[in-house]
């Protein structure tokens, strides 16, 4: 399906984006993902195995982004396909967030992902698909999750006013919207494994389909607006939550 092409998973050492970059790689392309943590960008790394580049990058930090570029242009010479996918995730309430907290999810989640895509625009070639990570979040109102909803509004709004100044270049840009996901995000970092099933099983019930999702639901969402089979989607949303927004 992704036959001769190249592909850049932002944030692919864990969760959706290793799913992701591990589908585009089962479809036949060539995959770099990028990570801020060594040893996870390491593991992940030996897990897609030969044709794959794994490059330590902070999506926030400029100077990471144009190394990535060098590294990417230097391994693959051009770029088909971007996955934004890097972001953070916490709760954020009205009378208890500080500055460093709005900076932290704002300047990863919006920064991020406008300069991952602005930083790699001169690689990509005519046809290709830029694919960004929103939320089911940036839909309704849920307490506490104030800055996360805002930051995910502005990467879906990123998707329709890319995709309009990037169509005469046969661009496409679209979104994958992900509901509650069983993915390390949501995993405190000394939570033992019986905490987090139940975790998994309490939220799961939340959600009309009755289960959280995988990482591997939205990998698919994700091969699909990468491959020629979405060439007529520009600027849309794919919503992948189990009904939650809807329901």
């Amino acid at each position: 399906m992704l036959e001769g092409k190249t592909a850049l998973v932002t944030g692919g050492s864990s969760g959706i984006g290793l799913a992701s970059a591990k589908m585009l790689k089962d479809n036949g392309a060539r995959v770099a993902i990028t990570g801020t943590n060594a040893d996870k960008l390491k593991l992940a790394h030996e897990k897609l195995g030969d044709d794959s580049i794994a490059i330590q990058a902070d999506v926030s930090n400029l100077d990471d982004l144009d190394r990535t570029r060098s590294e990417l242009q230097q391994a693959f010479g051009k770029l088909d396909i971007l996955f934004a996918n890097a972001g953070v995730a916490f709760n954020t309430p009205l009378g208890k967030t500080d500055e460093a907290m709005y900076h932290r999810m704002m300047d990863v989640n919006v920064k991020g992902t406008f300069f991952s895509v602005q930083s790699v625009l001169p690689l990509m070639q005519e046809g290709a698909s830029i694919i960004l990570n929103t939320s089911w979040l940036n839909q309704i109102g849920t307490p506490k999750k104030t800055l996360l909803s805002a930051s995910k509004a502005a990467v879906r709004s990123f998707a329709r006013v890319m995709s309009a100044e990037l169509v005469d270049q046969r661009i496409r840009v679209n979104c994958v919207s992900p509901g509650t996901i069983e993915t390390p995000i949501h995993r405190g970092p000394d939570e033992t494994d019986e905490h987090f099933h139940a975790y998994v099983e309490r939220v799961g019930q939340q959600v009309p389909v009755g289960r959280m999702g995988k990482p591997e639901d939205i990998a698919s969402a994700v091969l699909f607006l990468a491959s020629d089979a979405s060439s007529y989607m520009l600027g849309t949303e794919m919503v992948i939550d189990g009904g939650r927004a809807e329901l």
